[in-house]
């Protein structure tokens, strides 16, 4: 079985067809389940993020693969296959492993070395272990992408190279001012309670403005946020909570606007904009961070609005980053690409040793109980030095190829030493495939603890 993933990205696809594609997280799930039915694949997840959809799999045949995952992402997406796949990119095996990881160290972001796509994978990790799509080798793949991120951001200068998806888009709305500069004392709408938008909404907090307005189709979790932000212990912002229906009321009254919520049509339209800013003469900032966009990007046209959206970040953010940090997170990625690719090799054929082992044992134990009905005066203390002398020569004989051939399965190419050993020892497939389910189950709670 092999990793391979499928997917689109702000690097491979115009904002236009990325905001077409996107995928609600109920439709993500459907994706999921259909990648498991479908035949080349035996494990799945999705990382669906604002500006890439990337579908991951662990897979028996490369080019059916390739062919079931991209029509799977056609058809969930809405965007036919004929439009979809000239935008589609492919990784397979190590590549796909270090594009995984590069994504995870935010190397692959809009902004270099943001750090917000770490909680993203989690969540893509998290919902495949839900929904059981999520095997082995999926888990250990998502595990070590989460940490190989958290080395980068801990262990290098990649936060220098760059900033997260709304810092830097809140200070884009000022032409690259600091947030602190310029938004102190406004009053802010944010539309939305997700991740992004409470990160929007605890940025601004810290910058001082006046007031924060949270809307949201559940008021419940909009009250939530409100009351999150305006704790004491917390950032002491006056904020309040209100329900999407009174979002034109609130919009005549801030100054600043985010929105990220997952609706499927516009939120606020150029009309909307207008007619709250009628009687408007002070600028108005408006920070879309949803895709699809929630703010018609008419809006820009409008006197007095500046609006800054995903495809307008993507610009912005092509101005290249700290190089010496950036070159240190690619080293640290290629060095655990190939810890990772080591690792997984070695396991490979872990099962097939622990059979090895076993078949040994049932042979040392059929001779000693063959010897005993030939012997049968020996007492416990002969029997028990016999047994334990058999198992000492087995062992001794055991131990220096199998210490050998886990080393050379851990290398490039060594996938074919468990084979080699199943045939040279005359193995029961059914032995090795029962240790791999037992192996298999274990990980399974293992990794579901750590997430």
């Amino acid at each position: 079985m092999s990793l391979l993933v499928v997917g689109l990205s702000h690097r491979s696809a115009p904002v236009s067809l990325l905001e077409r594609a996107s995928l609600p997280s109920d439709t993500q799930a459907k994706l999921l389940q259909d990648s498991l039915a479908a035949e080349p694949a035996t494990e799945a997840t999705v990382l669906a993020t604002c500006n890439r959809i990337e579908l991951y799999a662990d897979v028996d045949k490369f080019h059916a693969g390739v062919a079931e995952l991209s029509t799977l992402l056609a058809q969930h997406s809405g965007v036919g296959l004929e439009e979809l796949t000239p935008y589609l990119y492919v990784h397979y095996e190590d590549r796909a492993v270090h594009h995984l990881f590069s994504v995870a160290c935010g190397l692959d972001s809009m902004v270099v070395g943001e750090g917000q796509i770490l909680g993203q994978i989690k969540d893509a990790l998290a919902l495949g272990q839900d929904l059981h799509t999520a095997g082995r080798l999926l888990n250990d793949l998502f595990q070590q992408a989460l940490r190989v991120g958290k080395r980068a951001h801990s262990e290098t200068g990649i936060d220098r190279a760059g900033q997260s998806l709304v810092t830097f888009g809140l200070e884009q709305l000022a032409d690259g001012a600091p947030v602190g500069q310029w938004a102190a004392g406004k009053k802010a709408l944010v539309i939305g309670a997700g991740s992004m938008s409470s990160l929007a909404a605890a940025t601004l907090a810290r910058a001082g403005v006046a007031e924060i307005v949270v809307a949201n189709r559940t008021l419940a979790r909009a009250e939530r946020l409100a009351e999150i932000l305006g704790e004491p212990g917390g950032t002491g912002v006056t904020a309040r909570a209100a329900e999407m229906v009174a979002v034109g009321d609130e919009l005549g009254r801030a100054d600043i606007v985010v929105s990220c919520t997952g609706a499927t049509g516009l939120v606020l339209t150029a009309d909307d904009i207008e007619t709250a800013d009628r009687d408007r003469t002070a600028p108005r900032y408006l920070l879309d961070l949803a895709m699809p966009r929630d703010i018609d990007a008419a809006a820009h046209r409008l006197p007095g609005v500046r609006l800054v959206d995903i495809e307008s970040l993507a610009d912005a953010s092509a101005d290249a980053p700290m190089a010496a940090d950036v070159d240190q997170v690619r080293t640290l990625v290629s060095d655990e690409v190939a810890a990772f690719g080591a690792a997984q090799r070695a396991a490979h054929i872990t099962p097939t040793v622990v059979a090895l082992r076993t078949m040994a044992a049932d042979v040392v134990a059929g001779e000693v109980a063959r010897l005993e009905g030939r012997l049968p005066g020996l007492d416990d203390k002969q029997r028990a030095e016999i047994t334990q002398t058999v198992r000492r020569v087995v062992d001794k004989l055991l131990h220096a190829p199998t210490v050998r051939v886990k080393q050379l399965a851990s290398e490039p190419g060594g996938a074919g030493y468990a084979d080699a050993l199943r045939t040279l020892f005359d193995l029961d497939p059914e032995t090795v495939a029962s240790v791999s389910r037992a192996d298999l189950n274990d990980a399974d709670v293992k990794n579901r603890g750590r997430v």
